[in-house]
């Protein structure tokens, strides 16, 4: 008999915010996830490198996880040199957890980009796609994403718990419009960041002086 499932959101988390964390905390409450693990990438495979070390996002995850019940911090794609690929990961885990459903936390973005990923077509043999929504995405899919989801798409929750994986699911969640850049965007002029990230990764921010401007010559 199958444990119930545990949800996995990567990312490159610079920093860490509610446009992250409130779409899992509402798969995590919909679907009935175990726990939600927070996998901040090394070497993020599909954007620029981080602006801050991988410590400081370990400390800023961690201190977001500490904030929500059910959430914990996984460190293994920070211990690797080479790029985070998502599929490295779920079959990992899939290995670690033989009795365990693994879904795999992504926005709508990340699925009509998904052709684009490493070894995508793979990504359904070890874990369910569970994706949230975005502020004015259009149910427009690629073709490619389009014959995914003829062939996985479920709306019964229960096809995540009683199968490790092969499933899509796409949330009925609250679509936030906030970006990672943006946000930096914000800290650099100088602006509150408060309700736009966990008050204890704000305070973190602050002592450490991240996402200053640069001084001027």
């Amino acid at each position: 008999m199958l444990k119930a499932p545990i949800g996995i959101l990567g990312g490159t988390f610079d920093p860490i915010h509610i446009g992250h964390l409130r779409p899992a905390i509402e798969a995590r409450d919909a679907l009935g996830l175990a726990e939600v693990r927070l996998l901040p990438n090394h070497i993020p495979p599909h954007r620029a490198n981080p602006f801050c070390s991988s410590e400081q996002r370990l400390a800023m995850v961690a201190l977001a996880a500490a904030e929500n019940p059910g959430f914990v911090v996984d460190e293994r794609e920070l211990q690797r040199d080479k790029p985070s690929w998502t599929i490295d990961t779920l079959i990992e885990l899939s290995q670690e957890l033989p009795d365990t459903p693994v879904c795999f936390l992504m926005g709508m973005d990340s699925l009509l980009g998904l052709p684009s990923w490493h070894r995508w077509q793979e990504l359904l043999d070890h874990a369910h796609l569970v994706v949230s929504k975005r502020p004015g995405w259009q149910p427009d899919y690629p073709g490619e994403v389009a014959s995914l989801l003829a062939r996985h798409q479920t709306r019964d929750v229960q096809d995540l718990h009683q199968h490790r994986q092969g499933h899509v699911w796409i949330a009925d969640n609250l679509p936030i419009e906030l970006s990672a850049t943006r946000l930096r965007a914000l800290l650099a002029a100088g602006q509150d960041p408060r309700y736009l990230l966990p008050a204890p990764v704000a305070d973190y921010i602050r002592r450490h002086r991240l996402y200053q401007p640069s001084p001027s010559r």
